[in-house]
């Protein structure tokens, strides 16, 4: 279920207190993955925790409502290893 549009969306306001001193040069650490995009973000590298390391975020336009956990993958993409060709 979708969050109600009279609450607006869900940004965690710790994080926003450092954002009004940020270039856009630098990147902001945030934890929080489930705070949604807003387009005051848009240009600003955000940097965002995966469980053991944070990956850093390029906002962009297209971004816009979306999650900051949408764009940094938790798991390793899998890919099978390749089998030694028998002679």
């Amino acid at each position: 279920m979708s969050r109600s549009k009279w609450k607006g969306p869900y940004v965690n306001f710790k994080h926003l207190g450092s954002f009004n001193t940020l270039n856009k040069k630098k990147s902001a650490i945030l934890v929080s993955r489930n705070s949604s995009i807003v387009p005051k973000f848009v240009g600003y590298t955000f940097k965002v925790h995966t469980g053991n390391t944070f990956v850093e975020v390029i906002v962009t336009r297209e971004m816009i409502s979306h999650k900051f956990g949408e764009f940094a993958p938790t798991r390793k993409v899998f890919a099978f290893k390749k089998k030694k060709k028998k002679r």
